[in-house]
Parts: structure tokens; C-alpha cells; sequence
């Protein structure tokens, strides 16, 4: 990654990841499009693409915000973990068509400005039931821009990765109006009770997966008499991979690696990704989302980089494995324990 502006290279996994994309988006549309002019032909063009991008967009937006704890439930997932950006800014595209044929079909044919038609026409902004819905869909369209426009490295470098992440956690505010644009909107007005029942379906399977994930994450933790926490069994470890998990308010990574255990924060420096989510390539801690790289033993980069993650200490009495949670210093060395074979 370049925090320069410079294009892009994509290696095989994103070409295919694109193109399987690609492929989903366009078939997608002309199925809906084809459906809809069969059964409904009385419906015009643009309100057959208004639908189509509408339906499309919000459902890229729930497979993006279950990615991430599908990732954690199942390592499976982490092929699509990798490449999120790109389905993120795809989603924007397809939100981008939706806004602008929406726009101009109900708020071009006027005296007043498009935009300004939009934010005027209802000014019902005192009252739920007739809260003006589009106006929530529009902000919602900008939250999703601002994180396309800066989803390059040269922003997150240039804006510093607390701002960027701080950005990028709005997608859950955006989430939020979209669901009150959906039910302001075109649930008052469809009859049809799928369209309420799926949107629920939707809200309560992101509700439950990260639910599930975070519930996950800190399960099976108990206290020993000197400040350690049981964390897992050794066989829960695969070689050159960690156990991740949620401990007094410290995500923590224990990683197997060369017969040895160590411990570091979850989180990357460089865009807040899961290192545990990653395996120990060439000696080091290597981040899934851009390859940055950790020590294990001291949660340093290794020359000429400088980033440092904080490290614990581990106890491991026969099969199980016991972390301290007071994390050290960022950089601080620890020794690994060894694992007797």
C-alpha cells in the first residue's frame, strides 16, 4: 500500500474477488430489472433502477457490516475480510445511482434547485411519522462518500488512523438512517409484508452476529488466585496462528508459533486491523488487511519500521494456556514460554 497517490496494484485474490463483484452487481440489477418489466410493466426505467440499486445497495451494506464478525466466528470468512474496501466503495457507487435517479425524478421537475427541493419540500422535520425519509437517505449518502473518497492509505496516513477509524465507524451511523429512510419511507407506503420482515431479518442478523462474536471472544475466562485468566487449551491454537480474546477491556492475541506462546494486542497501528486474524510469516506477526509486521515476543516492527503494539504475559500449565491482562508497555519484550513437546 502506498500512502502516496499512486494506482493501485491488485494481485490475483482481488481480481477475482472484483470480478465475482462485478459479475454479482450486474446480474443482479438485469435479473431485477428483467423480473420487474415482466410483472410490473407499467413502471418506468428510472423507477425500475431506483428499486434495483435501492434493494442492491442495502444489501451489500448488511454483508459488509457481517463480514467482520462472520470473520471471527469463522475463519472461512476472511477472504472477503481482506478485500471489504472494495465492496465498500462498490456499495457507495450503487447508493451513488440510487440518490442521483431519485433526485432527479422527484425533484428536477421544478422551480427550485434539485437539492434544495430535496431538503424544503417536506418540512415535517417536527413530526415521526411524516419525518422527511429522504433527507435521512442523503446524509446517509454522504457518510458513505466520505468513506470511499479517503478508504486509500494516503488518507488514513494524512488524517492519522484514529480520525480515519473514527470515519469509518460511522458506516453504523449511516446503517441507522438508512433503516429510518427505509421505514420512513417505502415501508409506509408497500402494503407487501416481506419488505418489513426482511429488513427486520437483516437488523437482527447484524444485531446477532456481532453479538455472537463478541460473546465469543471473551468466553471461558477464569481468574486464578495470581492475576492470570485461563484463555484456552494449547490444541485451541493452530501453529502460526492465535486465539483471540476480549479481557478487561484488552483485546488480546496469543499466538503458537516455533513451539513457543506469545502474547500481543490485537489491534495494528496502521489501520486498526485484526492481528489475530493473521499468522506469524517469517518470524513475525503479519496483519491479514496490509501486511504490516509485528515481533511476537515484543509487538515491535522490524527495522526501519517503528509502529509497537503493547505485550502480555502468559502461563501455560499442561494443556492450558493462561494470560495476564495488565499489558505492558508498548514494545516491551516478554519471553515467549516455551511449549514442551
Amino acid at each position: 500500500m502506498s500512502v502516496n497517490y499512486a494506482g493501485i496494484l491488485w494481485n490475483r485474490q482481488k481480481r477475482i474477488y472484483d470480478i465475482i463483484l462485478f459479475i454479482f452487481v450486474a446480474a443482479y440489477i438485469g435479473l431485477y430489472v428483467g423480473f420487474t418489466a415482466t410483472f410490473n410493466p407499467e413502471l418506468t426505467a428510472e423507477t425500475m433502477i431506483i428499486r434495483a440499486t435501492a434493494t442492491l445497495a442495502l444489501l451489500l451494506l448488511h454483508i459488509i457490516l457481517s463480514i467482520g464478525p462472520l470473520s471471527r466466528l469463522n475463519k472461512r470468512f476472511l477472504p472477503l475480510l481482506y478485500n471489504r474496501r472494495h465492496l465498500g466503495v462498490t456499495m457507495f457507487l450503487v447508493a451513488l445511482v440510487h440518490g442521483v435517479f431519485s433526485i432527479l425524478q422527484f425533484h428536477s421537475l421544478g422551480n427550485k434547485n434539485p437539492l434544495l427541493s430535496l431538503l424544503t419540500s417536506n418540512g415535517s422535520y417536527d413530526s415521526l411519522v411524516r419525518f422527511p425519509f429522504q433527507v435521512l437517505g442523503f446524509i446517509a449518502l454522504i457518510i458513505f462518500f466520505l468513506m470511499a473518497a479517503t478508504s486509500h492509505d494516503f488518507w488514513l496516513k494524512n488524517l492519522s488512523p484514529k480520525v480515519w477509524k473514527a470515519l469509518h465507524m460511522m458506516v453504523y451511523v449511516a446503517y441507522g438512517l438508512i433503516i429510518m429512510h427505509v421505514m420512513l419511507g417505502v415501508v409506509q407506503l408497500e402494503s407487501s409484508p416481506f419488505l418489513y420482515g426482511g429488513l427486520m431479518f437483516g437488523m437482527l442478523t447484524i444485531i446477532g452476529l456481532h453479538f455472537a462474536s463478541s460473546v465469543l471472544s471473551g468466553r471461558g475466562l477464569d481468574l486464578k488466585s495470581d492475576g492470570y485468566y485461563y484463555a484456552c487449551d494449547l490444541d485451541d491454537i493452530q501453529d502460526d496462528c492465535a486465539k483471540v480474546l476480549t479481557l478487561n477491556g484488552e483485546n488480546i492475541a496469543i499466538f503458537k508459533y516455533d513451539g513457543k506462546l506469545s502474547a500481543i494486542n490485537n489491534i495494528c497501528k496502521h489501520q486498526n486491523g485484526p492481528l489475530g486474524e493473521g499468522k506469524v510469516i517469517d518470524g513475525c506477526v503479519t496483519c491479514p488487511w496490509h501486511g504490516y509486521q509485528y515481533e511476537p515476543h515484543n509487538g515491535t516492527s522490524p527495522p526501519p519500521f517503528t509502529e509497537k503494539v503493547s505485550t502480555y504475559a502468559l502461563k501455560l500449565e499442561g494443556e492450558r494456556v493462561f494470560v495476564n491482562p495488565a499489558p505492558k508497555p508498548e514494545g516491551t519484550t516478554i519471553e515467549p514460554v516455551t511449549i514442551e513437546s
